[in-house]
């Protein structure tokens, strides 16, 4: 009884993970567009946008406003996913192997999480589910798709 209660529970933490992630995730491109809430650049400042930083702020900031949302949740997910991979391995990677010493632990979690969010998509509580009608509903079937594509029985 108590597993099926919180296995109830899986969609709703989907979306709580979903908007979690994102809100951490904006700040990683806040901070290199606005050196907001602080500056991070080296020497300070900000990432002009035509510069690789700058366009990986942009994608934070901008994938993860759609992701706090749960807007184009699934290709946004994806692209975002590819983006922290070629982060780890542009700029973590070659400053060595382990993650925890490359400071490159974020760039990997956000990189998998992201991948899951992309499979399993955003939960019932996003603007994906609102404008398909599953928030509404309720329905298994309206909110994971075809049977066995994220929701468990």
């Amino acid at each position: 009884m108590l597993a099926a209660r919180w296995r109830s529970w899986e969609p709703y933490l989907l979306s709580i993970l979903r908007i979690i992630t994102a809100f951490l995730f904006i700040q990683y491109g806040s901070t290199k567009l606005f050196a907001l809430p602080a500056a991070v650049m080296p020497g300070g400042g900000t990432a002009p946008l035509t510069s690789l930083a700058g366009v990986a702020g942009a994608l934070e900031l901008v994938g993860g406003a759609l992701l706090l949302l749960g807007l184009f949740t699934r290709p946004v997910a994806f692209l975002l996913s590819g983006e922290m991979a070629v982060a780890y391995f542009m700029g973590h990677a070659p400053q060595g192997f382990w993650p925890v010493l490359n400071q490159g632990a974020p760039a990997i979690l956000f990189c998998f999480i992201w991948l899951y969010i992309s499979s399993a998509g955003p939960g019932p509580w996003s603007v994906d589910a609102f404008r398909s009608g599953a928030a509404s509903t309720g329905s298994a079937e309206t909110r994971w798709g075809s049977a066995g594509s994220g929701m468990r029985s």
